[in-house]
């Protein structure tokens, strides 16, 4: 019974896949509808070329999401991308800072300005969702759901998902940007996208 489901899985995904390569292939933007990521978020800050005291010490910090928003929003006046943000921007941002600060040495301000800032930065919530929840089913059905980081991780741990290539804190890092931007009404889904439902 359980190699029939992962040879179905299997299916699924290879399907999911064919599906998938055109559509991306036909617009690139058919997921603008998702809220960006904290890597994204962070890419337009340092793209902002702020001051090298500032980038290097949230380069370097280690804080709670909780932490990190206080310290945003008290930066805002010296980092002017910070004032860009919505509320949940912000909040988006924070929470990608609390899984990813500080960064390995070799990424200071300096390399970070000379780099391609989508590959020097580790991946966000957005990024995993979208490269690993699509194997076995719509992306519909993971971003129109309201749940707790704990229902998240639960459906993320059962069998028919524990194969899927993320690490704990990756887990909880895409169940955190889920918490967080999750629940899109269907009506802003692209219709292309509704197929599927949004439902386990």
């Amino acid at each position: 019974m359980n190699s029939v489901r992962i040879f179905l899985c299997g299916i699924v995904m290879v399907c999911g896949a064919l599906l998938v390569g055109p559509l991306l292939a036909q617009t690139k933007d058919v997921f603008a509808f998702i809220p960006a990521g904290g890597r994204t978020l962070f890419a337009q800050v340092v793209a902002s070329h702020p001051p090298a005291d500032e980038l290097q010490a949230i380069l370097t910090g280690k804080r709670t999401q909780v932490e990190w928003i206080s310290y945003l929003r008290g930066k805002t006046r010296n980092v002017t991308a910070l004032q860009r943000l919505s509320e949940q921007e912000l909040l988006t941002l924070a929470d990608y800072l609390s899984f990813n600060m500080p960064l390995a040495s070799g990424h200071g301000p300096a390399d970070l300005a000379k780099a391609d800032l989508t590959k020097a930065l580790p991946p966000d919530g957005r990024d995993f969702a979208l490269e690993r929840c699509q194997g076995c089913h719509i992306i519909t059905v993971v971003i129109t759901q309201v749940r707790p980081v704990p229902a998240w991780l639960g459906t993320m741990n059962k069998p028919s998902h524990s194969r899927i290539k993320l690490s704990r804190e990756q887990r909880e890092a895409l169940a955190s940007y889920l918490v967080l931007n999750g629940g899109i009404p269907i009506d802003q889904v692209p219709e292309e996208l509704r197929a599927g439902g949004a439902s386990y």
